[in-house]
């Protein structure tokens, strides 16, 4: 009880101080890619969906916390050398971005806004799946892949009545992946994301 009471507390202090709370369920689609600094390696896209609820705090400027639930990842293939390799990476993941707003546009029922912000990404579960054939090799560990991804978001977006419609892009910050055997992949995790949100308050 305490606790809820602490948090109540806290989303009124926050829609006293900037003016305008709102609060809501998203859902959205996500296309992740890892990328590396290797020319004989080639890198695809993993694609998912993305679930989360979001606050937003302020009217013309605003602070927007969210919680996302996605799976990031991507697929490593070097098929032409001496010891091929084809490894999809899959990370069910937490992501916690802050994004800052401006509201550069009114329209009556909404408007058009500009975005940015830094994320944490929580990796919840790893999973690899490897091509299995001969002289394959399987170089890429679980015990290789990073925890924590830190990204950095920007983008913008459209309000329309009780709904808000989001574009962005995420620029990976730290290695997600870095040294794998005996070579170093220095592998960061880029991504383009559209989610769509419904402010019930």
């Amino acid at each position: 009880m305490r606790k809820l009471t602490f948090i109540l507390v806290i989303l009124l202090a926050g829609n006293f101080a900037f003016g305008q709370f709102s609060i809501g369920p998203k859902v959205g689609f996500t296309t992740s890619k890892l990328t590396t600094d290797l020319d004989s390696i080639s890198t695809d896209f993993k694609s998912s969906f993305q679930f989360g609820a979001f606050v937003r705090l302020g009217k013309k400027i605003y602070v927007q916390p969210e919680i996302n639930y996605l799976t990031i990842g991507g697929v490593f293939k070097d098929e032409k050398s001496l010891n091929p390799f084809k490894q999809e990476i899959e990370m069910k993941s937490i992501e916690i971005p802050v994004i800052l707003g401006w509201r550069i546009l009114n329209f009556g029922v909404g408007n058009v806004r500009i975005l940015l912000g830094p994320s944490a990404t929580i990796v919840m579960d790893k999973k690899i799946t490897s091509k299995e054939e001969e002289g394959y090799i399987q170089p890429i560990k679980e015990a290789d892949i990073d925890d924590l991804v830190w990204g950095f978001n920007l983008g913008g977006g459209v309000d329309v009545l009780m709904f808000t419609l989001d574009v962005r892009y995420q620029m990976g910050i730290n290695d997600v992946i870095t040294d794998v055997q005996n070579f170093s992949m220095n592998s960061r995790n880029n991504m383009f994301s559209v989610s769509l949100g419904w402010k019930i308050l």
